[in-house]
């Protein structure tokens, strides 16, 4: 039995959000539900019902309602939500924020340097007055708007800005390398760029124009550059099309109108991690997103007015986008840019002491990481405002689940939670109605059919599986940008079991408490400190570098997160010396990130390869693992995996 670590009182039971919207299904359908498996139940057995009467719980602002909630749950993928509807995501996210409110919508902290505080009113403002900009400048609904910039008050007003006038949003984080920058964002042909001139971490200054000025010359649809004055020079003159962000807002908004579009009309385009190539651009819809994510930081979150929310992230992380939606849910977004360990490990609890944070957001790796430095955040910080924690990005160990209530706070909503990018939001999530145990998520998304498969397509229980989702979802992808066809689509989620989301997670769903447990990715992923990495990116820069013939990256489990493992074949005459090893590592820190240097660095004699020459991550993961492998005689060099076995005993240390 897993072990109880938190389980609510009867008044938190009854008074959280979940409570109250079960009571509102009661009334508006007839049900006397008292108990989440209640609810969870009836979502996926009348998903139509279910996700009317989320769309009536919220509200939502729809200049013209729908006239079907899905038109055929058969259809997937394909499956139209809430057909005929007229609406603007933007609009709802800004419902708390009328003209010259006071009270707070954004604070943010830059390390230990910045505090900047934008009230409500100023929200509606600069979003409204960027967005009569932006239809000055001729974007029109369906055009693309890029992000490079941090974790910015500017970068939420751009995002809302472009959805405000139709326009989809992409974004990512200015640590990240012009190629890979532009291998993203140059994408979908954005028409104007927001960035920054530079940013912060660990107490130094960074500046981005360099990096702007390239993906200027190497995005051609680019007509507006649009540059943020935060931690650098903002000198714009020798790029092309620059202006600075505050120079560029329209005097007024006066009359401004949020563009009402189709429920369906893209939102966002979410980036895969690029393991095959240039990542792949999932579109993602003003309906679909709202609705989904209104649904778990509310109902699975309890994220309310009078809430403020801090999350650690960034803008190349969905979570970004997911922490956006809280100021739909009436909250108070409290976001933080740089390192939250600089000058040490107490500078992000000393931010919820002094912010009064509410809901707090991290990863395992995070947490890990204090577990490994011996640092006790109660011990640092007053947390008596701090109500939940939201934690993702990997599997939490054992004694990750231990600390969190022994060394933050003993009674509080531990919520762990999981999904990805894909459908920017959480196949498992817990809620304030339910306990938690530790090592577990504590209950499937409303209205997700979540199962776990064997190889066979068979639901099972307690044994290691496929995550899939046997109905669609609103925020599952529209398509994939540039995909006419729809195969790439078809291919990434339902290739496997046809007529099945497959998600590309193992996991053990537990028979007697209901709740599930991640076992790590079951595709070629990277996802060190629960960042997506695609092994294609690092490929294209070691793969340049004269001294190698070809490499392999994988991810292996250890000490509760996942590491790389870089596996290097050298050319005729050179070997892998400790001169190459920093040769490499420099160049996939500047090129790519620090998150793309791999934590170990081998010599391998052979890649293992396919029968058609393509190389094979899928059995070298199982091999560092301790999976077995599948179809060896898929391989054209089955024979080189004995090294990778070889290696196994050492890279268990």
């Amino acid at each position: 039995m897993q072990k109880l670590l938190w389980k609510p009182s009867e008044e938190v039971k009854n008074s959280c959000r979940m409570a109250d919207f079960m009571r509102f299904v009661n009334r508006r359908c007839g049900k006397d539900f008292h108990e989440y498996k209640e609810l969870y139940q009836w979502s996926v057995e009348d998903i139509p019902a279910f996700w009317d009467a989320l769309w009536h719980y919220f509200d939502v602002v729809a200049s013209r309602p729908y006239d079907t909630v899905v038109d055929d749950l058969s259809r997937f993928p394909g499956a139209k939500w809430f057909v005929g509807a007229k609406m603007n995501y933007a609009e709802n996210i800004l419902r708390f924020c009328k003209a010259g409110d006071p009270a707070p919508a954004i604070t943010f902290r830059g390390e230990d340097f910045m505090r900047r505080v934008i009230s409500r009113g100023e929200l509606l403002d600069q979003v409204e007055r960027l967005a009569t900009a932006f239809r000055a400048e001729g974007l029109k609904p369906g055009d693309a708007v890029a992000g490079y910039l941090p974790n910015l008050p500017e970068t939420i007003i751009a995002m809302l800005a472009a959805a405000a006038v139709g326009a989809v949003w992409c974004s990512c984080a200015t640590d990240i390398g012009a190629n890979a920058a532009v291998d993203r964002l140059g994408q979908t042909s954005p028409k104007i760029l927001v960035t920054t001139d530079g940013y912060r971490y660990k107490g130094k200054t960074f500046s981005s124009l360099e990096n702007v000025k390239e993906m200027a010359g190497r995005i051609p649809s680019l007509q507006r550059i649009l540059v943020v004055h935060y931690a650098g020079e903002p000198a714009v003159s020798d790029i092309p099309n620059a202006v600075m962000f505050e120079d560029y807002l329209a005097p007024s908004a006066e009359g401004f109108r949020y563009e009402q579009v189709d429920a369906s009309h893209p939102l966002f385009v979410m980036f895969s991690s690029g393991t095959t190539g240039k990542p792949k651009c999932m579109v993602q819809s003003h309906a679909g997103i709202l609705a989904n994510q209104l649904k778990e930081l509310t109902l699975h979150c309890n994220i309310q007015a009078g809430s403020k929310l801090l999350y650690i992230t960034t803008c190349s992380w969905m979570m970004w986008n997911w922490q956006a939606a809280a100021l739909g849910a009436g909250s108070e977004l409290v976001l933080y840019d740089g390192n939250p360990s600089y000058p040490d490990d107490a500078t992000i609890w000393k931010v919820l002491e002094e912010e009064k944070v509410t809901d707090f957001g991290l990863s395992a790796s995070y947490i890990h990481m204090l577990i490994a430095h011996g640092f006790s955040p109660k011990e640092h910080a007053d947390l008596s405002a701090l109500k939940a924690i939201s934690q993702t990005g990997s599997a939490l160990s054992d004694e990750g689940w231990d600390f969190v209530y022994r060394e933050i706070k003993e009674d509080y909503h531990f919520n762990s939670i999981a999904g990805g990018t894909d459908i920017n939001g959480c196949f498992g999530i817990g809620n304030m109605m339910i306990p938690v145990y530790s090592g577990e998520l504590a209950a499937f998304g409303l209205g997700e059919k979540v199962e776990c498969y064997d190889d066979a397509g068979r639901p099972i229980r307690d044994r290691e599986g496929e995550l899939v989702c046997e109905k669609p979802i609103p925020s599952m992808p529209l398509y994939f940008w540039n995909d006419p066809t729809g195969e790439r689509y078809f291919n990434a989620y339902f290739g496997v079991y046809p007529g099945v989301w497959r998600h590309g997670d193992y996991v053990i769903v537990h028979g007697n408490t209901g709740g599930l447990t991640f076992c790590g990715r079951s595709d070629s992923v990277l996802k060190p400190s629960g960042v997506r990495i695609g092994t294609a990116e690092i490929y294209n820069i070691v793969n340049s570098l004269p001294e190698v013939e070809d490499s392999l990256a994988v991810g292996q489990n250890y000490h509760g997160d996942q590491r790389i493992i870089l596996f290097v074949k050298c050319q005729p005459g050179y070997s892998l010396d400790d001169a190459l090893v920093k040769k490499i590592k420099t160049a996939l820190r500047t090129k790519a990130s620090p998150r793309h240097v791999p934590a170990v660095t081998l010599e391998t004699p052979e890649i293992p390869v396919t029968l058609n020459g393509k190389k094979v991550e899928g059995a070298v993961t199982n091999i560092l693992n301790g999976r077995p492998v599948g179809n060896r005689d898929a391989l054209g060099n089955p024979e080189s995996l004995d090294f990778y076995e070889a290696c196994l005993a050492s890279l268990k240390e």
